[in-house]
């Protein structure tokens, strides 16, 4: 794959902590593929932090996992217009960083710090965690969802090791495994499973 394909992105999961009169601001950022893997951090952020003030998320994604366009959500969690999920986004866009969400949890310190101080204070968090997590190139993923019968599911799993894919796997009715792949693995792999299980396995990719 060329380098006109590759970005940067955050390592691993990354936190980073920001006080400011008082009120404590806490930043999670993390590596994600898709909408709802952005989702998903932040519905856990959410459950981690049940008493917090507000969770500001903002993330940048891509729109499909087929296509280069990159979806770009920010939102203020009830704090003043503009003064938290801007200025949030704003530290991903400036460092250019892709695939990846952030969740900052703030406790309210008794303090109002204004739309400026506000704003400062969820970038300074943000900037941590990015420090804390790291940044490294990468080149764009697709993230599957493979459901299968239980009696596919050695078959698949078995691709999945001998490919060194890292998949987590939920059992139901039937089985689905979860993963992320590489653009030059998608078309050979996808091939591979549908042969393997005579069309019995269905792949979808999240958006």
């Amino acid at each position: 794959m060329s380098q006109d394909n590759m970005f940067e992105t955050v390592s691993c999961r990354g936190v980073g902590t920001y006080v400011d009169q008082g009120s404590e601001f806490i930043a999670i950022i993390d590596h994600v593929s898709s909408v709802v893997a952005a989702k998903r951090v932040i519905n856990h952020v959410r459950r981690e932090y049940t008493d917090a003030s507000h969770i500001v998320p903002a993330y940048r994604v891509p729109a499909r996992d087929t296509d280069n366009l990159l979806r770009e959500y920010a939102d203020d969690d009830g704090e003043p217009a503009n003064s938290a999920g801007k200025p949030v986004l704003n530290v991903l866009v400036q460092r250019d960083l892709q695939h990846v969400v952030t969740a900052t949890v703030r406790y309210y310190g008794g303090t109002n710090l204004g739309v400026g101080g506000l704003a400062r204070a969820y970038a300074k968090a943000v900037s941590a965690a990015i420090s804390d997590a790291g940044i490294r190139n990468a080149v764009p993923r697709t993230q599957l969802t493979i459901t299968a019968e239980y009696d596919d599911s050695g078959t698949i799993r078995g691709i999945l090791d001998s490919e060194n894919i890292t998949f987590e796997a939920s059992y139901d009715a039937q089985v689905e495994f979860e993963i992320e792949v590489s653009e030059e693995l998608y078309s050979d792999l996808t091939e591979r499973l549908l042969s393997a299980t005579h069309g019995r396995a269905t792949i979808s990719t999240s958006e």
